[in-house]
């Protein structure tokens, strides 16, 4: 093969591999992580949409893994979208002051720290000396991946206000993370509840 020929391969090879990365607008859905201005931005709803004349059209609200804002931006027809780099894995929450979350590497046992502001309240929802999902784009920590749903002791609990049991009445509670949930009344002190993460709303109590 010729030398132009060989170059011409290599190029072909390094679009493909481009090519792998970047999304259309029908595999953008909430989950996915894309490119915008070179920043990570995780994809929380869309909106597709038929615009006549310009054809389909793909509204976008995604969260900046980086700095927490929200950005609203519209795709249209055949544009394509880089799809970041973000690779995971365990590291374990040691503990958290006013500015900082701190965490241990698994692997090196570095410890290292990122700021309350990148976990967009997530915090509160670590416990001490636990593994989570750390996120991961170019190398550097910037995000947790949460479960959606987790389970958390209730450490206070008021009592149920005698014959306020009618309807959906709920009251405040303090998990053992220190987070702060409406619950059912029926819920007491030492329960094990169920917590939607992304909402930060109750789901169910956990049988013991």
């Amino acid at each position: 093969m010729s030398e132009a020929g060989c170059v011409n391969l290599g190029i072909n090879s390094l679009l493909a591999r481009n090519d792998k990365n970047m999304l259309t607008l029908s595999d953008i859905k909430p989950g996915k992580v894309i490119l915008i201005n070179g920043q990570p931005y995780l994809v929380i709803k869309t909106d597709h949409l038929k615009v006549a004349m310009r054809g389909a059209v793909l509204k976008v609200k995604a969260k900046n893994l980086l700095t927490g804002n929200i950005l609203d931006d519209s795709f249209h027809g055949a544009e394509k979208i880089a799809e970041a780099d973000i690779t995971t894995k365990k590291v374990n929450y040691q503990y958290r002051d006013e500015r900082n979350a701190y965490f241990m590497d698994n692997e090196t046992f570095e410890t290292f720290e990122l700021p309350l502001e990148n976990l967009g309240g997530k915090e509160i929802y670590l416990k001490d000396g636990t593994d989570v999902k750390m996120m991961y784009f170019n190398d550097k920590a910037i995000n947790l991946e949460l479960p959606i749903k987790m389970d958390f002791k209730v450490i206070s609990a008021p009592p149920a206000v005698r014959g306020n049991t009618a309807g959906n009445i709920t009251k405040p509670v303090e998990l053992e993370t220190g987070a702060k949930v409406d619950v059912p009344i029926f819920i007491n002190e030492g329960d094990i509840i169920k917590i939607n993460t992304d909402s930060g709303l109750y789901v169910e109590r956990v049988n013991q």
